[in-house]
């Protein structure tokens, strides 16, 4: 396994949208134990392919306590979501340290391929449901902060360009 590089906001292959796995094949497997990792590691409950620079429809997620229950979905699609939405606050693996309101539906039913290429369905409310649409946007070449006002964005982008050029600095 390997720590792999999270890309970060601004950087505009964020905004990739991610195309669909054709075949579920072992470089998928070795992608997913690596996200697993990276996940861990960064201290996140999700990670979109997409943030790590691979452009295909893969996601990995653990909201457990324990962070001992990995989710994968692969090809995930919504295919049912509540009446009822409320603003959850956010944060995210490419944009460290901001946290802001973002609207989501309340529960929600998806499904896609596990790892080894299985159909699943996933019912989720609360964290779960919230993260999954959050790392779905990902693949879709969407960070949260677009649900944000064009002044918050920008402040943002430029936190994050500051940073990273303290980071080349240091």
């Amino acid at each position: 396994m390997a720590l792999l590089n999270i890309l970060r906001y601004p950087d505009p292959r964020l905004h990739t949208v991610a195309k669909p796995v054709v075949s579920v094949e072992p470089r998928h497997r070795t992608l997913i134990a690596d996200m697993l990792e990276t996940m861990y590691e960064a201290k996140g409950i999700g990670l979109a392919a997409t943030q790590v620079d691979v452009h295909e429809r893969l996601i990995v997620i653990d909201t457990s306590e324990d962070r001992n229950q990995p989710l994968v979905l692969i090809n995930p699609r919504i295919v049912w979501t509540s009446a009822g939405r409320h603003v959850n606050e956010e944060g995210c693996l490419s944009v460290p340290g901001i946290y802001d309101g973002v609207e989501r539906f309340d529960a929600i039913r998806a499904e896609a391929l596990d790892a080894d290429g299985r159909g699943q369905t996933i019912e989720a409310d609360g964290l779960l449901a919230v993260c999954i649409q959050h790392e779905m946007d990902h693949l879709l070449g969407k960070v949260f902060v677009e649900y944000l006002s064009a002044l918050k964005r920008t402040r943002i982008k430029t936190k994050m360009l500051k940073q990273l050029r303290e980071e080349v600095r240091a």
